[in-house]
């Protein structure tokens, strides 16, 4: 199912209406600091669905969904991280469901349902700078998260697979800011583990051109990453050399569709169909 239509986001069958400006979100987070249990440096607001208005409202306790607005030092995000969101479901990699939505001054904002909630109750779940006892995000390695992950995971042979796709869907699309806190687990209703549904992924070149490949280590570089380094990856994981590309094949002309279909504006698509088409060859992928 498209990720989203109002039905799969909302359960509604209109998009719901939210009564905010970008002006007033930095004001509703701070009346809720302190309440909230989401952070980053990007301004974020929780929300929870007035079904019966069909209007999204601030929620200091119980959110169900997560709105991100513009921000002013690097525009066009929400439109960034809603293409980049939507080129991983259609390539199979597992979202929660998400739109973009209007706020009152007409500006858009990147709503994402939280996948921590099954209705009312909370779902346990960990990131890696959590589980790794991480001081900073950025200091460490991708093989760390993979080890571990391997270790932990129910089902760890196909769990370490779609974290690598993960590494390097962010690496094709650009997103250089993949760290510790941006890879998660669940918990089970029994209490197996599993790798969380992907999350936090943008462009990150579009708005910082100077930026390095990886905000974690790969191969032991953080720059001029080649295939040989995934490659490095795929073998420290033990995945098979058949399936290590096999999503990302020929899917460079979908890839480049959605960009195109998307919010962003002309010359900001243009800068992204040319960083994928180049991650792709840095790849050696058939695109």
């Amino acid at each position: 199912m498209n990720p989203n239509t109002p039905k799969e986001v909302f359960g509604l069958d209109k998009m719901p209406k939210i009564g905010l400006s970008l002006q007033e979100i930095p004001v509703k987070a701070q009346e809720m600091a302190g309440k909230m249990s989401i952070s980053g440096v990007q301004p974020k607001l929780s929300l929870k669905l007035d079904k019966r208005r069909a209007e999204l409202v601030p929620a200091p306790e119980g959110g169900e969904y997560i709105l991100k607005p513009q921000v002013q030092h690097y525009p066009h995000l929400p439109e960034n991280e809603n293409c980049c969101m939507d080129m991983a479901a259609d390539l199979g990699i597992k979202v929660p469901p998400h739109c973009l939505l209007t706020l009152t001054d007409g500006s858009a904002a990147y709503v994402v349902k939280r996948f921590d909630r099954i209705g009312k109750e909370k779902r346990h779940q960990e990131n890696f700078y959590q589980i790794l006892g991480k001081k900073d995000k950025y200091a460490g390695s991708l093989e760390e998260i993979g080890k571990k992950l391997k270790e932990i995971s129910a089902v760890p042979g196909l769990d370490v697979q779609l974290f690598f796709e993960r590494v390097v869907f962010n690496f094709l699309i650009g997103n250089g800011d993949g760290h510790f806190q941006n890879y998660s687990i669940s918990y089970e209703n029994d209490g197996t583990i599993r790798l969380s549904p992907a999350y936090d992924m943008v462009c990150s070149k579009l708005v910082l051109p100077n930026e390095e490949d990886s905000a974690l280590t790969l191969n032991g570089k953080r720059n001029k990453l080649e295939r040989g380094d995934f490659d490095w990856l795929a073998e420290y994981l033990k995945i098979p050399e058949r399936i290590r590309y096999e999503k990302f094949t020929a899917k460079g002309n979908a890839i480049t569709q959605f960009i195109k279909t998307s919010k962003l504006p002309d010359g900001f698509q243009k800068n992204f169909i040319d960083i994928v088409l180049s991650r792709y060859a840095r790849l050696e992928i058939n695109p």
